[in-house]
């Protein structure tokens, strides 16, 4: 059976006390929609909606950089859930599968919770996702009677014994899209808040003989964000994840609660992450890499064996070949380091590529940019770069070619070739007491 995926992302978060829509703000590096979109995206849905409202046109581009093929669909005036997905009905015209409503401001369910919700709607024509609450609170309480689920109550509609009922609605619902959005169109605003629930679509469903059940996850996937204090408790129910994730799967985290990993970081087994590293996204290391303390890494890719940091920076489009390193106080940015190249310390390489052994001496920058556009430093194997280096792009140095410490190399130099472009010294003896006998005289005048 097909699925279409609708995300409900209408909704500005007032208490986020934020001009940001609440679905856009991060976790791990990517915006909550994201997250819910990407567990959404395990089941292979041949259509995904997304209803917007406030911040419409942030809340597209965020859902297109993650699925270009996303419809957005707007809600102007945020009158419930059930509003937001009739919102939706134009967008899935003419489809006849299933329909899987998920929120982005819930970024941790799990694809084998939902795979489960899709296999359980072949029993029925309506699954609700449900939790066990440690603290049921405000939650929507589910009442079922055996595998039946006979209706939703919203905590403000509740009676006492109701609001006993431990098991609660995550707000997730499954049914088939047409039966979704008939039932939508029955619901009606007659209830404390004056809002049009996507949960009384189950006891609608029920008075009409259809069969509705719901299935439970662990509490943690239902989370939702909607303040500050509950997206950084969001942050770090991440990060204990994806660092439990990094050493059950043979990493080496000598201090794992120090590092930080971003949505999508890939690492290898046998790779060793010291502390205080922080990973952005799009970040690979492949097996038995070495990172080390206070290094920041985002849209790069570490081969086998390369060593990186400490206090190391690779910017996007960074790609260290197998047994690369790179040192102390060093930036790359949009930079191939071949085989076995070294960049050691306190040095800037952008828009280059480095050939396999190639040496780079302390303090070499690459000054790619001349005000307007971008240039390539091109240096072959087993190449040296002599300290203190400025490589004026564009700029080819060939292999086996050395350039002088504090030089300004500004054309290309051939393979082997030594070029030296700097300033001849000059010495005179006896000139430096004389300087400091005029530099205090002039300090006991003024």
């Amino acid at each position: 059976m097909a699925t279409a995926l609708i995300l409900l992302a209408a909704g500005k978060g007032t208490r986020m006390k934020s001009d940001l829509p609440k679905v856009l703000h991060p976790i791990a590096g990517a915006p909550m929609l994201a997250h819910a979109m990407r567990a959404g995206a395990a089941l292979a849905p041949e259509r995904v909606v997304v209803v917007a409202g406030h911040g419409a046109k942030l809340v597209e581009d965020a859902a297109k950089a993650v699925n270009p093929a996303a419809q957005i669909v707007l809600q102007p005036r945020q009158d419930g859930t059930a509003d937001a997905v009739a919102r939706a009905a134009p967008a899935l015209e003419g489809f006849t599968g299933d329909a899987l409503v998920l929120y982005g401001d819930t970024p941790f369910l799990g694809p084998k919770t939902l795979r489960r919700m899709v296999e359980a709607r072949a029993r029925h024509d309506v699954v609700v996702l449900g939790f066990e609450a440690a603290d049921p609170g405000r939650y929507g309480r589910l009442v079922m009677v055996g595998e039946q689920l006979e209706r939703i109550v919203e905590f403000k509609e509740g009676k006492d014994e109701e609001l006993q009922i431990t098991f609660c609605n995550s707000g997730v619902i499954c049914a088939n899209s047409r039966t979704l959005f008939d039932l939508v169109a029955q619901v009606n605003n007659a209830n404390a808040a004056g809002e049009y629930y996507l949960t009384d679509i189950v006891g609608i469903a029920r008075a009409q003989g259809l069969s509705a059940t719901a299935i439970a996850c662990d509490e943690a996937e239902t989370l939702g964000i909607n303040s500050r204090t509950e997206l950084a408790t969001a942050e770090a129910a991440f990060q204990a994840r994806a660092r439990a994730g990094a050493l059950e799967n043979g990493v080496t985290l000598p201090a794992p609660e120090t590092v930080h990993f971003a949505f999508d970081t890939t690492l290898g087994r046998d790779t060793v992450v010291e502390q205080f590293v922080v990973f952005g996204p799009g970040v690979t290391v492949e097996a038995g890499a070495h990172v080390r303390a206070f290094s920041h890494l985002e849209g790069a890719h570490v081969s086998r064996g390369a060593v990186v940091g400490p206090y190391a920076r690779l910017r996007p489009g960074t790609q260290l070949a197998a047994g690369a390193r790179i040192g102390n106080f060093v930036e790359t940015k949009n930079a191939e380091i071949g085989e076995g190249a070294k960049v050691n310390h306190l040095s800037y390489i952008g828009d280059a590529r480095l050939g396999r052994g190639t040496n780079i001496g302390a303090g070499t920058i690459t000054c790619n940019y001349d005000g307007v556009a971008k240039h390539r430093t091109e240096i072959g194997e087993n190449a040296f770069i002599g300290s203190d280096t400025m490589l004026v792009a564009p700029l080819r140095i060939g292999a086996g070619a050395m350039t002088a410490s504090g030089s300004v190399i500004t054309r290309d130099v051939p393979d082997d070739g030594l070029a030296i472009a700097r300033s001849e010294q000059v010495t005179k003896p006896g000139m430096a007491r004389k300087m400091f006998e005029i530099l205090k005289k002039r300090a006991k005048k003024s």
